[in-house]
């Protein structure tokens, strides 16, 4: 057969559903092969929101997403895309064209070395020269792509190679069983456990996943030991669950922290150094034990003394199963901690000041959104905010990047999310930096007939970026733009627009856009003066009191000083 059907068919062979992205002249072979087979070509305005869209698929299904581009400017579009799934742990597969190998007449045309290019981005990148490797690749690239840790591979595909004839055949998919952890190294992390006076567990993005969950839940309903996540871990176990303390939406210095300091035991499971440091360890305090289905990245601020590795959700029920959870291990502080955690992230939820703050603006996002709903959160101070305020109640139910953390994936991932789940109810919030980074996608989203909500939070400027530059006592400047007419805008596209003028109204305006028919899109004015008042000027006053010498426990509290 011809090569590019040969192509398809290794990938109808791995399970793929859909293709994003935008073909070129390279890929015509390749195109006409996918309008006769069972995948569903899904065509994007960006090759970056196209790469973006395929990776958060992986992220929901635990499939390689895949998207497509053709050479040089559309292959070069796919890069930060590729970053966002490698440094996330998203599965994806990108397919580049290339002109012909064998013999061409445009000289250097549009040529750029892509499979170099994506080395540094990718576990696997490699062009195709004889169209009798096609099977052999594919299965490889898939996986690579799909096993632990999930991340990026490239396959170049040249025009010349696509239409060639090849006998080769499919090499069958089996699954592969991953790895339980050595016996030894469970017994020394439940010894340690046992042994421990204040043990806390983090639950961290490698342990976002279905079956992870309820190994996780019997754990700590077993043994009674708080928890807390990373962002991308938020959902992993339902935060409204008592012995939730928070989420690490700073890597030092907030409320959680106080319980991170007091704790002489971390049991740290799914995280590595890839996503923002929740805390940072200090030589000769608390121990950490790295439970993970990959060894530990040592680094400056994270180096675990115990490590077990293996599959995940085998390990943790394995140390349910065999603790002690006679002893008494002392958790009073981290329930003061929590109580001034839940105090003062939900503090201003109530507030009914124009424009909105952004702690109302989270507490009526989650009264909006039903508990299986999903929002896909761009790149801001908000996803602060989110973090910290948010309570996430199912695993990947808040889709958030804490790893690249680029701009411009809130929209696509919105995509993303409705076409893995169609019934369920989808919140896009982007900043208007952000959003129009990848604006464009609104007309892929309304050519697909999806039914999400868009909710734009217009500051004018790079949030983020000057709230640092605040931190760092620089003078307010070179962050502030303009932006379009967001409800014009919207509608240009066909979709919804609408500009709030009134708090008050946020909550129903989202209620009856998510559940309404077709896209609709949000323009809402932030007050961000909040970003000094209580993520700067608020926690440089606080003081953890940790030491029984100088208070009793049953005193012990979080204090400020000014």
């Amino acid at each position: 057969m011809k090569a590019s059907d040969l192509f398809v068919k290794a990938l109808e062979n791995e399970g793929v559903e859909y293709i994003f992205g935008i073909p070129g002249e390279e890929n015509l072979d390749l195109l006409e092969s996918i309008r006769k087979s069972s995948i569903k070509l899904i065509l994007t305005r960006h090759e970056q929101a196209a790469g973006f869209i395929a990776a958060t698929y992986g992220r929901f299904t635990g499939k390689a997403g895949v998207c497509l581009s053709t050479l040089g400017p559309g292959a070069t579009n796919l890069v930060t895309a590729a970053a966002y799934a490698q440094l996330g742990g998203m599965p994806l597969v990108m397919i580049t064209g290339q002109k012909p190998i064998k013999k061409s007449k445009q000289g250097r045309f549009q040529i750029v070395d892509i499979v170099n290019m994506m080395k540094p981005l990718t576990y696997f990148t490699k062009q195709i020269v004889n169209g009798n490797a096609i099977p052999s690749i594919v299965r490889e690239a898939f996986r690579l792509a799909e096993e632990e840790r999930p991340g990026a591979v490239h396959i170049e595909l040249p025009e010349d190679i696509a239409r060639e004839e090849t006998t080769a055949t499919i090499f069958e998919k089996h699954d592969i069983r991953r790895p339980s952890a050595d016996e030894k190294a469970i017994d020394s992390a439940i010894k340690i456990i046992e042994l421990a006076k204040h043990p806390l567990l983090l639950i961290g993005a490698g342990a976002n996943r279905k079956r992870i969950q309820n190994a996780l839940e019997e754990f700590i309903n077993k043994t009674g030991i708080p928890f807390f996540n990373t962002q991308m871990a938020k959902g992993a176990v339902d935060e409204r669950h008592p012995l939730f303390l928070g989420t690490a939406a700073l890597s030092d210095n907030d409320y959680l922290h106080c319980a991170i300091r007091k704790a002489d035991l971390i049991i740290n499971v799914g995280h590595d150094i890839i996503e923002k440091p929740p805390f940072f360890m200090r030589h000769g305090e608390t121990r950490v034990i790295h439970l993970n289905f990959f060894k530990a990245h040592i680094d400056d601020v994270y180096f675990p003394q115990i490590e077990v590795i293996g599959d995940i959700a085998n390990s943790v029920s394995k140390i349910t199963e065999n603790i002690d959870v006679s002893q008494k291990w002392d958790f009073k502080y981290f329930k003061k901690v929590k109580k001034e955690v839940d105090n003062h992230t939900q503090q201003g939820s109530d507030c009914n000041d124009f424009p909105v703050k952004p702690q109302r603006l989270v507490a009526d996002v989650r009264k909006a959104v039903p508990e299986d709903g999903i929002i896909t959160l761009d790149n801001g101070i908000y996803k602060i905010w989110f973090s910290r305020s948010y309570y996430a109640y199912e695993p990947n139910s808040i889709i958030l990047d804490n790893a690249l953390a680029t701009m411009g994936a809130g929209l696509p991932s919105a995509i993303a999310a409705k076409i893995v789940y169609p019934k369920k109810k989808v919140l896009a919030i982007c900043g208007d930096g952000g959003f129009l980074m990848n604006s464009q996608e609104l007309e892929t989203a309304i050519r697909l007939n999806l039914d999400f909500t868009v909710l734009i939070i217009n500051d004018s400027g790079y949030g983020m970026i000057k709230w640092k530059q605040k931190i760092m006592k620089f003078e307010d400047w070179g962050l502030d733009f303009s932006n379009p007419d967001f409800v014009k805008y919207a509608e240009s596209y066909g979709a919804k627009g609408y500009r709030l003028s009134k708090t008050e109204d946020l909550l129903p305006l989202l209620q009856n856009c998510l559940n309404s028919k077709g896209v609709h899109v949000i323009d809402l004015p932030i007050d961000y003066s909040e970003n000094v008042k209580v993520l700067i000027d608020e926690l440089l006053k606080l003081v953890c009191i940790l030491d029984p010498s100088t208070e009793p426990l049953k005193e012990m509290k979080l204090e400020f000083h000014s």
